[in-house]
């Protein structure tokens, strides 16, 4: 698959088709499950995901605080967009950021319909989030980091837009057999996300452990020297 169409994918790979009780095997089959807008959103809003995905549980975790801004890279529907937004309250922001123009048109419908004042879709690049420069407080990325080509270069963007004492959080499958989610080659294993971090100025500051099949990750920018 060339890598437009596997960047297109950004939002969610936890997903399968027909529901979320098998993962998926192949990238082919994964090309096929994102060809209709409909199944796919139907498929990043399965409630099924809930067992497993704990946005609840993930929300608390993060100790959010009100007037944050927050960049959701791959946000697809909007899964954990708006559950952000609701707890970061007016004051805050959350950026959606997606390449799937698909994706950013139902946003805007579901920011319309919701009224919602604190929501920003941003159709962005699949090399470039195309957000300001110290603007973020932390991003936000879940299923979504394993799509990313050349990660180093994509590092050292986030690290320009997050303020000075900005987080990356990161969710992700591991790199084991699980009932959910993409093909095992396509994973990242924790300990590689650690150093591939670690290679980039990020430190590891926290970790979850309470997701039955992601790893999640919260790192700290480290300030040159």
């Amino acid at each position: 698959m060339k890598l437009p169409a596997l960047l297109a994918l950004l939002a969610s790979l936890a997903l399968v088709g027909r529901g979320q009780d098998r993962p998926i095997h192949s990238l082919e089959e994964m090309h096929r499950l994102h060809q209709d807008p409909k199944a796919y959103r139907a498929m990043l809003e399965d409630p099924k995901r809930d067992t497993y995905q704990k946005p609840h549980e993930v929300i608390n975790a993060l100790g959010l605080r009100p007037g944050e801004v927050i960049a959701d890279l791959g946000a697809g529907s909007g899964y954990f967009t708006f559950r952000l937004a609701h707890h970061l309250g007016p004051q805050g922001r959350v950026y959606a950021v997606d390449i799937n123009p698909d994706m950013i048109r139902h946003l805007q419908r579901r920011l319309r319909d919701l009224r919602a004042t604190n929501v920003v879709p941003l159709l962005a690049e699949p090399d470039d989030p195309l957000l300001s420069p110290k603007s973020i407080d932390r991003f936000f990325i879940c299923d979504t980091w394993h799509h990313i080509q050349n990660r180093p270069q994509y590092l050292a963007r986030l690290k320009e837009m997050l303020k000075p004492d900005g987080q990356v959080v990161m969710i992700d499958f591991k790199a084991e057999p699980t009932p959910v989610g993409p093909p095992l080659d396509l994973r990242i294993s924790r300990e590689a996300l650690v150093k591939e971090m670690a290679a980039a100025g990020f430190k590891l500051a926290s970790e979850h452990t309470f997701l039955p099949y992601q790893y999640f990750l919260i790192f700290n920018a480290q300030s040159p020297g």
